[in-house]
């Protein structure tokens, strides 16, 4: 087929170049592919994908632990774990999509964050014509659905197995560690300026539940939210988390205004390695042990570290 003609717009061009791709026949087809993903869509593929892109950190780390690295062609920005997937092409962030780049990779799954990656991104691709595999983890069991429809897509079922079924055991073991304890009241900070947090929905709140914990936020109506310091200190967390590096201390900031709270006036400020509990990835277990170690120290009235 020719090239596109002078004067053809980039849009069109680019559906185009999506269809020369997606449309080559596979010798010795076998069935279609079909799983439904977190938006509720059929994502349907005639033989396993072979060329993967993915719009996000955690995305990146599901294809590695499905098994499905080596078909990794391109990458978001910040995508660094495991250190293989910072090799990779960066083709775009939550934001923006070099799609010209795209079609020349000519993927065959894209996989997009449901509350992360832009909704025009999202119809834009679609619109273009990519096959599409939306993710949006909200606790573990969908976490391990999510790797065992990647093994699928990605005919790499057997790790992808694996994968699903360790992270499951290791989550039951942490729920029955930590099962009957005192509830202990913490307020999980996303960021201080303006003071933001998670509702009950995240899966972050599943691991706060998992340890014992009570988010004292888990009623707000959205997945993140941004709340008043007057309501945050009346609903007086035990604890204070936030996400960052593990190697920093956490710091008070503001709440040391609020001596009338309790995790002020006790000095309970622990922050956790944020990429194993905020990415929704496949390290989310290890990062939720971490969250319960503080909850636990919360509760035995120990100092955090």
């Amino acid at each position: 087929m020719n090239a596109a003609q002078p004067g053809m717009g980039v849009a069109r061009a680019l559906a185009l170049a999506v269809a020369l791709a997606t449309a080559a026949p596979r010798a010795g087809a076998a069935d279609p592919i079909a799983v439904a993903d977190d938006a509720g869509r059929t994502v349907t593929l005639a033989a396993p994908a072979r060329r993967l892109v993915t719009l996000a950190p955690h995305l990146a780390e599901l294809a590695f632990a499905a098994g499905a690295g080596d078909r990794l062609v391109a990458v978001s920005r910040f995508s660094d774990y495991p250190p293989q997937a910072a090799s990779r092409p960066v083709i775009g962030d939550a934001f923006t999509v070099d799609y010209e780049a795209l079609a020349r990779l000519k993927p065959d799954l894209i996989l997009v964050w449901g509350s992360g990656t832009a909704a025009r991104t999202k119809d834009k691709l679609r619109d273009l014509g990519w096959t599409v595999y939306e993710v949006e983890i909200r606790d573990v069991a969908g976490l391990a659905t999510t790797l065992r429809h990647l093994g699928t897509l990605l005919g790499t079922t057997a790790v992808a197995e694996a994968q699903a079924r360790a992270i499951t055991a290791d989550w039951a073991a942490l729920q029955a560690e930590y099962a009957g304890r005192r509830p202990v009241r913490v307020f999980f900070q996303l960021w201080d300026a303006p003071l933001m947090t998670l509702n009950g929905q995240h899966l972050v709140s599943s691991a706060i539940t998992a340890c014992g914990g009570r988010n004292v936020f888990a009623d707000v109506p959205t997945l993140t939210a941004t709340v008043s310091w007057e309501v945050a200190v009346q609903r007086d967390p035990e604890l204070v988390l936030t996400g960052g590096s593990a190697s920093e201390p956490a710091r008070p900031g503001r709440w040391a205004e609020f001596p009338q709270v309790s995790a002020t006036r006790r000095h309970q400020f622990a922050r956790l390695e944020g990429d194993l509990l905020l990415r929704s990835g496949p390290r989310f277990v290890q990062g939720a042990r971490q969250m319960c170690e503080a909850i636990e120290r919360t509760r035995q009235g120990q100092p955090q570290r």
